[in-house]
């Protein structure tokens, strides 16, 4: 809705008349026509949607209806008939819209959720199957055993470093003193975020639970779970797991997915799905205006570079398959985030509809990308494409792109 909103509103701008905007393809389920003559509607097919224009045979905007009855003033209102920079304009409105509405999410996760003290202090206390835990909310991390943690940097790069065993000293701030403490280590076990489309959410596994074993071995810290069914090489494992009070055994078949490594190349490496917690929550504060827009656009430039590093990676071979999805592997990740809760499905939609943007700017006919070189090639020339021309890139790209959607589809019903 987003995308084709942000073609129809800039249509309407610069003088092109929209005459049908729908969600979804196929029968029309409802319908009502506006002031301006445009005509809203929702159909049965709920993969996508489109804005028809004045003029167009179809809904891609390419090919033109018969205009013959139509007057000078009248052919200006149609999208063949308007100047080359209002075309323009109206076809990378949608892409546009599709990233405003990514960076306005991330904009408010950051305004409403906040973001870490300056320095690494102790928020809410995870109830935890340990016997001691002297960490109280507002203690402000000074040292980890005997190592300095003055400011949030620091103390994220100590973490990886501190050996595994189950409890640790900790030096901390609490009521204006200095003092030192015992509790568990920082990177204790806890879950922290559960994947979508991942073995562990099919288990039932939730964020806060402790992982105490993982095939029979004790676990102390999050990286030794890693380490443990890495070295499973897909065999199920079984993991004992503390929730409330609790301990529960489970058995988890990791699935190959593609992470990074140390180097930021992907590789497929065998996952049950769980990101890392903590034995604390970090005290955030709330994040200032133009410090959230700063994060919300450094997540953005970086999602892009992800997301044209994996399909690089996809293309030549690098990385599984498995890692593309289709609407059925998009609809489960959606289902999977609303069930996570209200955070992580509005992140979710702030990537896909960010996904949307980028993607639908590829160079390839029939996505917004090959209007806007069909524009480009119109402006050099002094001349739009040939009809002839243009039917057989059409042709083309609507089959390169159903092709894709095919063969997204089947790694959907494929992939585990």
């Amino acid at each position: 809705f987003v995308h084709e909103y942000g073609h129809y509103i800039v249509g309407r701008w610069t003088g092109i008349h929209s005459e049908v905007f729908s969600v979804g393809f196929g029968p029309v389920l409802w319908s009502r026509r506006d002031k301006r003559g445009t005509q809203w509607q929702i159909a049965a097919i709920p993969f996508g949607g489109y804005v028809k224009f004045l003029g167009d045979a179809d809904a891609t905007s390419v090919r033109q209806g018969d205009v013959s009855g139509l007057t000078p003033n009248e052919r200006r209102h149609t999208m063949a008939g308007a100047p080359l920079w209002a075309r323009s304009a109206t076809v990378a409105a949608g892409p546009i819209a599709n990233f405003i509405l990514a960076f306005l999410i991330l904009v408010g996760m950051f305004i409403i959720l906040g973001i870490p003290t300056e320095k690494p202090t102790v928020g809410a206390v995870h109830a935890l199957p340990y016997e001691v835990q002297e960490l109280r909310e507002g203690d402000v991390i000074l040292a980890i055993d005997g190592q300095a943690t003055p400011d949030q940097e620091s103390y994220f790069t100590l973490l990886p470093t501190l050996p595994p065993k189950p409890q640790v000293e900790y030096r901390v701030l609490r009521e204006g003193q200095e003092i030192t403490v015992t509790g568990p280590h920082p990177n204790a076990p806890v879950i922290g975020d559960v994947l979508v489309r991942s073995a562990a959410l099919d288990a039932g596994l939730q964020v806060g639970d402790v992982i105490q074993k993982v095939g029979g071995q004790d676990v102390f810290v999050f990286t030794q779970i890693r380490e443990i069914v890495l070295a499973s090489e897909g065999k199920p494992v079984t993991l004992t797991v503390w929730r409330e009070g609790e301990s529960f055994d489970l058995e988890l078949t990791p699935r190959v997915r593609s992470a990074p490594d140390e180097n930021g190349n992907y590789v497929d490496v065998y996952q049950i799905g769980l990101g890392p917690g903590f034995v604390f929550e970090a005290a955030t504060e709330p994040a200032g205006f133009v410090e959230a827009v700063e994060l919300a656009a450094a997540n953005l430039w970086r999602m892009a570079g992800t997301t044209f590093h994996v399909l690089g990676r996809i293309v030549s071979g690098a990385i599984s398959n498995c890692n593309f999805s289709g609407a059925i592997g998009m609809a489960e990740a959606v289902g999977d985030a609303a069930r996570l809760g209200p955070e992580t499905l509005i992140g979710m939609m702030a990537a896909l509809s960010f996904g949307v943007g980028l993607l639908n700017l590829f160079p390839i006919p029939v996505l917004d990308g090959g209007h806007l070189v069909f524009h480009l090639y119109e402006a050099v020339v002094r001349r739009p494409p040939s009809e002839r021309a243009m039917q057989v890139l059409m042709t083309f790209g609507l089959t390169f792109v159903l092709s894709i959607m095919v063969y997204a589809l089947t790694r959907d019903l494929v992939c585990v």
